[in-house]
Formats: structure tokens, sequence, C-alpha cells
């Protein structure tokens, strides 16, 4: 299941999507999820599913590649669901005891999982046609502003870059620590909640040294090709807006123009 998950991880293509400028990528998703909040009916999310099948068609990324980072997932949309319907006050539908199920209940978790279910994929989308580099550039580029008022932009966007870059590398650490420990006797899936928690302590040990091994590495790595941060550094690739981001940028306004309208209309 954990190499199940896509955040983080680059598939290599020459897509439309993927020439897209990185800051526009980033933009463009946080713009989306906050659409998603906004809109409190099914017909908008019905055309947003298009729209998203249609980017993942352009991208050329394997639509099971990001079915299968919705799997880990489900628990928590499971959740949020069951919360949501049994939780919200509203139209009673049919009561399990001392639960009910509202009508008003039914609508919200409905709407919870779809965003979730949206947002992760548009996530993986950012992070499957960008690479680790433009990535970085792009959240430097866009924290720039800030350094006005002391904000270290070229550090944050490597941090949070390494950070997103690494989470592939854990994960599949994580996954081959589990079968070497299960290999030797050790049951991460039996017996009660503290049992479990007692029982990641051999998965947890190991992990933690090697992500310490893995980050003085990288460090020493950084540090014998002479980096020293931000300050007069120069890029190879420099970034320039290009016809297709121009056309990228109003397909957003006019996503934006038809979620304002569905606001206004229902």
């Amino acid at each position: 299941m954990l190499s199940n998950i896509s955040i983080g991880q680059y598939y290599p293509g020459n897509s439309v999507i993927h020439k897209i400028d990185p800051r526009g990528k980033i933009l463009f998703v946080f713009l989306f999820i906050i659409s998603l909040f906004l809109i409190d009916n099914f017909m908008p999310y019905a055309v947003i599913a298009l729209g998203l099948l249609s980017i993942i068609k352009v991208s050329k990324v394997p639509l099971k590649f990001i079915i299968k980072g919705l799997k880990p997932i489900l628990f928590i949309i499971i959740f949020t669901f069951l919360i949501n319907i049994f939780m919200t006050r509203g139209e009673v539908l049919m009561r399990l005891g001392p639960l009910s199920i509202t009508r008003e209940g039914l609508i919200q978790a409905s709407f919870m999982a779809i965003r979730l279910i949206y947002l992760i994929i548009g996530t993986s989308l950012l992070t499957l046609t960008t690479s680790p580099i433009a990535l970085t550039d792009g959240i430097e580029h866009l924290l720039n502003p800030f350094k006005k008022i002391g904000v270290p932009a070229h550090e944050l966007a490597m941090m949070m870059t390494i950070a997103l870059r690494f989470i592939p590398t854990l994960l599949e650490e994580t996954d081959k620590i589990m079968k070497a420990q299960k290999a030797r006797g050790a049951d991460f899936e039996t017996g009660g909640l503290i049992k479990r928690a007692k029982s990641l302590i051999p998965l947890l040990v190991p992990l933690f040294i090697s992500a310490f091994r893995r980050a003085d590495e990288l460090a020493m790595a950084m540090e014998a090709r002479c980096y020293r941060g931000g300050e007069g550094r120069t890029r190879m690739k420099q970034l320039k807006l290009q016809r297709h981001d121009y056309i990228a940028t109003c397909i957003v306004c006019m996503y934006f123009m038809f979620i304002i309208s569905c606001k206004i209309i229902f």
C-alpha cells in the first residue's frame, strides 16, 4: 500500500502539462483547492471530473497510476464520510439505533468525499508533471516578494521540495523494513492498539536512522558541490512564460467564471 502513494513522485514526460510554467501550476492548484470548497452543488463536480480526466489524458500520466494513489487515503475518505453522515443534523432518512442518517448529512458527506478525492488528484498531478528542480524554482519565485519582510524564500523552497522528493524514498524504505521485520517474525497487524503501537518500534528506529543518514549524505553532497544558499546563484534554465502558459491561464479564468456562475445560479 505504501508504494501506491503518488504525491511527491515525478512521472517524466513531454506533454503540454509538463511544459507549463511551474509557477503557474502551483497557483492553479492552489486556486483549484479553494474552488472545491466554494461549490455546494453536484453538477459542477461532474464538470470538474471531466476536466481532470482531460488533464490526465493530455499529461499522458496513466490513469491507473492516479487511481492507485487514492488507495492509501481510502480509509480517511470513508471515515470522513461516516463522520459527516452521522453527525450532521437535519431531515432524518434512516435510524440505526442511536445514530441517524439525515438528508443534509448525506449531502455534506458526499461533498467532503468528492473534495478529498479531487484534492489528492490535483496535488498529485502537480508533483507528477513537475520535476523537483522546476518545483523548487517555482516556489522560490512565488516567495520572492516576501523577502522584503525577511522570509528566506530559497531556503523554504528547497526544504519543501526536498521533503516532497523524499516522501516516495522514505515510503519505499519503510516498505523494505516492514518486509524485513516480518521475515524475522514481527507482527504489525494483530493485537490491540497498544500492542500494535509497540510493534512499530522495530520499524520506526531503523527508519529514523536511515532518514538521518540520508539527510547527512544529502548535506555532504550539497556542500561538496559548493552549495551556499540562494544568494548569487544562477540558473541554467530561466523561467519564462510561453504561449501554452497564457492558454492555461485563460482556461483557469474560464473555469473560475464557471464556478462563480454556478454559485450564483444554484
